[in-house]
């Protein structure tokens, strides 16, 4: 092992050294370290056979139970570990500038049969159609340089949360009840929240932002938000409002709702943006890896129609920003913001579109640290694989941020840890084995 490879096992076994305190038993040390280090090491599969493979060739069968036991039935707290990585990572994150966005958001992992936890047909994204899949939802905390989960929990569909033979099969806590993918972000909010950390502007696709009672939960928790829309939510054009309730005839009951009428009527967001072509323009909004990143788009202030004719006042003033990329028929994307009236136009179309540190971060927990390998069926081995991977992502996050040449190296050609020997087998090298290198905790 050269100079450099020592130094990175030595912030490997740091690293980990520093999360075995939430684990409880120090029988878990030694699963800890086999489980995250068969997670970063080079292999199609980071599911437990084929990691016990790699980390044990000559005892498959010890080491793969070892692990099996630790993911699926081992009673270490979720929770615990990941505010713990959230500790140690997001220093490291924070160097390159404050906690600028919550990011919301789910992912779909597809399954061919239906006995795994909360499998059923539903929309899965990384396919782009109806099959059957598991979903989860996260909450990442993000700034420009990085992003973390902080929080990962299975969407359980109402066919599981009301079946007790499937719930019973398959561990669910009896305290888990059917939830919306939208009640469970809030419920990961309020805990961040409740947590002290630092908070961001909300960030999320419309099938979170399209529901009023989503946004109207983030503002009374005194979050701001920037969240995708449908083209067909419906908004007063700027500086109109509904109509006041009618003055009261002196007959039956007086109202006091807002009103509307054919002649004063709101408009679809798609329907107000393409009456105002000439209000698009081209924003550069930051510089990607080629060339600048760089759209069309148009913003107006705005008060949300939805079902103001039950109110007795409008809905607050708002951001509804919109693009329209050059060679498109019609708007493509709509985003409603309670950033402040001054936020200038680039920073508006900015905070919208750093929504993308999510995509990348699911594409390398599960392309390049196998967040969508367990094979288990319940629900504790489910999250636990989901809590250990966002643990090892964690050090990646940790090495770009101080040793960016290291990162890279460890996702590709990782050097660390050196594949275990066997308890009792002679140490080539003639030294002191590290924790990391050995297999008694």
């Amino acid at each position: 092992m050269s100079v450099s490879e020592a130094t990175l096992s030595g912030r490997f076994e740091s690293y980990l050294s520093s999360l075995t305190s939430v684990f409880g038993h120090a029988d878990r040390i030694e699963p800890l370290h086999d489980y995250c280090c068969g997670l970063l090491l080079p292999g199609e599969r980071k599911s437990v056979e084929p990691m016990a493979a790699v980390l044990a060739p000559s005892r498959v069968s010890a080491k793969h139970q070892s692990l099996l036991h630790f993911v699926g039935q081992a009673g270490w707290s979720d929770a615990l570990v990941l505010a713990k990585v959230r500790e140690l990572v997001l220093p490291s994150i924070e160097r390159s500038g404050a906690i600028t966005a919550w990011i919301i958001d789910d992912t779909g992992i597809a399954k061919k049969g239906m006995h795994s936890v909360g499998v059923a047909r539903q929309y899965c994204g990384r396919l782009g159609k109806q099959d059957n899949c598991q979903v989860a939802v996260s909450l990442s905390v993000a700034n420009h340089a990085a992003s973390l989960p902080v929080a990962y929990r299975l969407f359980l569909p109402e066919a599981w949360a009301g079946d007790p033979v499937r719930r019973k099969k398959a561990g669910i806590p009896q305290d888990v009840i059917f939830q919306s993918k939208p009640q469970i972000a809030l419920d990961q909010i309020r805990k961040a929240l409740a947590d002290g950390v630092a908070p961001g502007v909300v960030l999320a696709d419309a099938g979170y932002g399209n529901g009023g009672g989503f946004r109207t939960a983030l503002t009374e928790l005194r979050l701001l938000y920037a969240v995708g829309i449908q083209s067909n939510a419906t908004f007063w054009s700027p500086g109109q409002e509904p109509l006041p309730a009618k003055p009261w005839s002196g007959h039956g009951r007086p109202t006091s709702r807002l009103q509307r009428s054919p002649e004063h009527a709101p408009l679809s967001a798609k329907a107000l943006a393409m009456d105002r072509v000439s209000d698009f323009s081209t924003v550069t909004w930051r510089e990607g890896s080629d060339s600048d990143l760089t759209s069309r788009f148009a913003r107006f202030r705005v008060r949300s129609a939805a079902r103001d004719f039950e109110q007795d006042t409008p809905h607050p003033v708002e951001w509804l920003l919109v693009e329209w990329p050059e060679g498109e028929e019609e708007p493509t994307k709509y985003w409603l913001s309670t950033l402040p009236e001054d936020t200038d136009f680039s920073t508006l179309v900015d905070t919208v579109k750093l929504r993308w540190r999510i995509e990348r971060d699911y594409q390398e927990l599960k392309s390049e640290l196998g967040l969508a390998h367990f094979e288990g069926r319940g629900w504790r081995g489910f999250h636990h694989h989901a809590t250990l991977t966002i643990a090892a992502y964690g050090f990646l996050i940790r090495e770009r941020a101080a040793f960016p040449p290291s990162a890279h190296q460890i996702r590709k050609n990782t050097p660390i840890p050196n594949r275990p020997r066997p308890r009792g087998a002679p140490n080539p090298s003639g030294t002191t084995r590290s924790k990391l290198d050995r297999n008694d905790p």
